[in-house]
């Protein structure tokens, strides 16, 4: 990455240019939400055009990690909380289904020739359930759509929280086709349980749940179901 005020090459933890002393704060990208100096006109990651606008707090909102009041900021069109000390970022119900949405219509547009991103990223080895910034319960580790391999803080009523570059790492899963490949997988893990009831109830053991025969057609009749159901089955069923 670069200084966005002399352009001098600097790393991504930096908080200050060794050559020009300029102060290094970091935003997040309104399209891939990666994490960028503040000052930079395009993101380092996909290039797109730095568009974001702080907004006036109707409510406090203390980060989940730093308990400090996080900044209130319009990303592109979403309304998201920004914490300026651990660079997390917490969105509302609405406003990530509206995320994954648009990300989800990129894909579909663009094609899923990218490779699904693995997950490389470092596991947390002392794990601490937080706070919902809204309600204060603690909120449940989920592992992003069953398949993305990035472990993000749910409240199932108020919102998800995103450590730094959880954001964009789930960008680049949709984009990639990550739903998809959800989808597909809830469907053959369906079929294997259908094919092992029908097994079992040919020899007399079993009759099939009806809530499985149910859960089989209901997916399988419905893959190009909108997004928003999708994000709701993937996060917010218990």
């Amino acid at each position: 990455m670069n200084c966005p005020s002399c352009g001098a090459p600097v790393p991504a933890d930096a908080t200050q240019c060794d050559h020009c002393g300029a102060r290094l704060a970091m935003v997040a990208c309104p399209s891939c939400f990666g994490m960028v100096f503040v000052g930079s006109k395009f993101c380092s990651h996909c290039g797109a055009a730095i568009s974001r606008e702080e907004v006036p707090a109707q409510t406090v909102a203390l980060c989940p990690r730093c308990q400090v009041n996080m900044d209130a900021v319009q990303i592109g069109k979403e309304n998201l909380r920004e914490c300026t000390k651990c660079e997390g970022i917490w969105a509302d119900t609405a406003s990530l289904q509206k995320i994954c949405e648009d990300r989800e219509e990129q894909s579909a547009v663009l094609g899923t020739a990218a490779h699904l991103p693995e997950g490389d990223a470092v596991l947390e080895t002392n794990i601490r359930y937080l706070p919902c910034p809204i309600c204060k319960k603690f909120m449940n580790r989920v592992n992003f759509a069953h398949c993305s391999h990035v472990i993000v803080d749910v409240c199932s009523q108020h919102g998800t929280w995103f450590d730094k570059d959880e954001l964009r790492r789930i960008v680049e899963f949709i984009r990639a086709g990550g739903f998809e490949r959800a989808r597909q997988e809830q469907i053959q893990q369906l079929e294997q349980k259908r094919t092992q009831l029908a097994s079992a109830q040919t020899g007399g053991f079993v009759v099939q749940p009806a809530s499985d025969r149910r859960d089989y057609n209901e997916l399988t009749g419905g893959i190009a179901s909108a997004a928003v159901d999708l994000i709701a089955s993937f996060f917010f069923k218990r």
